[in-house]
């Protein structure tokens, strides 16, 4: 008798199984993707039409971690979709002494975006996007000549090199916030994007923007 009971407990136990993989199957589809199990990317926009495609916010590059490991160098154009968070984390691994130190700049990120919460009571994802639009110059001066006669004439900057420059220019303006200084990295760092979000003038990096920008208005 054991024999035959055997087959007809065993169809229960798999469709039990069955079951629970269906149940974890759906909760694990409905998870949002969240930066660093916090920060959600659904309500975040792009306000400037013309950097929507180089600003990398939305469906696939939702990262819960902003360390991708991908070959965005091996390609031309290719770090346009690179998530713009990551980017802004490689842009601190400058000067020599923190080249390649990209968890040590992925926790200084993620202390900012705290210190940004707490400083704006918005979501920071959206205050560094902010930042990015703003600081990003729009007008550039060129050499142009040769021959010994060389000027400067005014060009447009591409979109590209908008998001590129502002990156520079906000990473650049907490590092020497920060360089000598009590405050640690995180804190220039949220100071800076804070203040490039709404355009303030204390923002080193919308204080070169400008400059750029009323060089290139000169040389017309």
């Amino acid at each position: 008798m054991s024999d035959v009971e055997e087959p007809i407990a065993e169809p229960e136990v798999e469709a039990e199984a069955s079951e629970e993989e269906e149940e974890f199957v759906a909760a694990g589809g409905a998870t949002e993707v969240k930066l660093f199990g916090k920060w959600s990317f659904d309500d975040i926009e792009v306000r400037d039409i013309s950097l929507v495609d180089y600003i990398a916010v939305k469906g696939d590059h939702a990262t819960y971690l902003p360390h991708t490991a991908g070959r965005y160098q091996k390609k031309r154009f290719r770090k346009a979709s690179c998530p713009i968070v990551e980017r802004l984390a490689c842009c601190l691994m400058r000067k020599g002494r923190n080249s390649g130190k990209k968890l040590m700049a992925v926790r200084i990120v993620q202390h900012t975006l705290e210190i940004i919460h707490l400083l704006t009571d918005q979501n920071p994802v959206q205050v560094v996007v902010d930042a990015i639009i703003n600081s990003g110059p729009r007008e550039d001066s060129t050499r142009v000549g040769g021959a010994g006669v060389v000027r400067r004439q005014a060009v447009d900057m591409s979109p590209f090199r908008r998001v590129n420059y502002a990156l520079y220019l906000l990473a650049t303006g907490a590092r020497e916030a920060s360089f000598r200084n009590l405050k640690t990295m995180a804190e220039c760092l949220a100071e800076e994007l804070v203040n490039a979000a709404r355009g303030s003038s204390n923002s080193y990096a919308i204080k070169k923007k400008d400059e750029i920008e009323r060089v290139s208005k000169s040389n017309r």
